[in-house]
């Protein structure tokens, strides 16, 4: 399958409610577990945004809403730093038109 890409946005108690991040990933991961999606996010977070930091992260919750295409996780990364909450909602990407 071709790649498509994802949308997140993010919602975390060290940086706030604007980060928003897009990664590539394989189109049918949405029709997969929602962790996977989740995993594949925080893979991206780990090895792109934060590269320089050991990512670890722990999901309390996590849904899947199919008619708006949006998984919606409440977590907590781990970092060198300590625990931060967190919440995400990853979604594919819209194309305009």
């Amino acid at each position: 399958m071709a790649n498509i890409t994802y949308v997140a946005q993010m919602i975390d108690a060290a940086e706030g409610p604007d980060a928003s991040y897009e990664f590539e990933a394989d189109e049918g991961l949405f029709d997969r577990p929602r962790m996977e999606l989740i995993a594949k996010f925080m893979d991206y977070v780990d090895h792109i945004e934060l590269p320089k930091e050991d990512v670890g992260y722990e999901i309390f919750s996590a849904f899947k809403n199919r008619d708006h295409k949006v998984v919606t996780a409440m977590g907590a990364l781990r970092v060198r730093g300590g625990e931060i909450p967190f919440m995400v909602m990853i979604s594919p990407k819209k194309t305009k038109g």
